[in-house]
């Protein structure tokens, strides 16, 4: 059964990243800090992609207080990119770069594709309102202990009216970032879904 095993092991497909070089071109990290990364992922990922599946698991480690799925799952469409359903190396990388060391500017345009679950280029409060309760789900009873039932509606309507400017219904980019950039509440609170990332 080991030489099956073995021919198994060959058959895998497994996705090389583009060079290094390339990668340290399109982030703000250093070869040496790619290749750490590498080999994290590498090590929690051996055949070089993630499926949505394997990505909720090694959220859910972070997460042990709260239910990690539904972020997870919308997270996980942020960081595939192509949409077909697998997150490769560079996908990965890219996105981190943004999150831990991109501009504002960067950070915002990301964390407004997160909102966009549709990809329409609109945030509708329907899904800021999945966003956000996929949040409170995720941080658990331990976070917020005296939370009420409709504590992530109220605070989605604050921020929704907030940032629909011209109040039709729906947040553009510009809006978000614009709303954003203006309301120290709104940054903080982006702030963390940065710690959460």
């Amino acid at each position: 059964s080991d030489k099956i095993e073995d021919e198994l092991e060959m058959t895998t497909v497994c996705h090389r990243p583009e060079g290094l070089e390339q990668l340290e071109a399109q982030t703000n990290f250093t070869k040496r800090e790619l290749q750490v990364l590498y080999r994290g992922f590498k090590n929690e990922c051996p055949s070089g992609v993630v499926n949505e599946e394997t990505f909720k698991q090694i959220y859910a480690q972070f997460f042990p207080h709260g239910d990690a799925t539904m972020y997870a799952h919308y997270l996980f469409n942020a960081f595939d990119t192509a949409q077909n359903g697998s997150v490769k190396f560079e996908d990965f990388v890219i996105a981190l770069s943004i999150l831990l060391r991109g501009t504002v500017h960067e950070k915002l345009r990301w964390t407004f594709n997160l909102y966009d679950i549709n990809k329409d280029g609109y945030i509708n409060k329907e899904e800021m309102m999945d966003i956000v309760k996929a949040i409170y789900d995720m941080m658990g009873k331990y976070t917020y202990p005296v939370l009420k039932e409709d504590a992530p509606r109220q605070h989605v309507e604050v921020f929704f009216q907030k940032m629909d400017k011209n109040k039709d219904g729906v947040v553009t980019l510009d809006e978000f970032i614009e709303s954003c950039q203006e309301d120290d509440n709104i940054m903080r609170s982006l702030q963390l879904f940065e710690n959460v990332m």
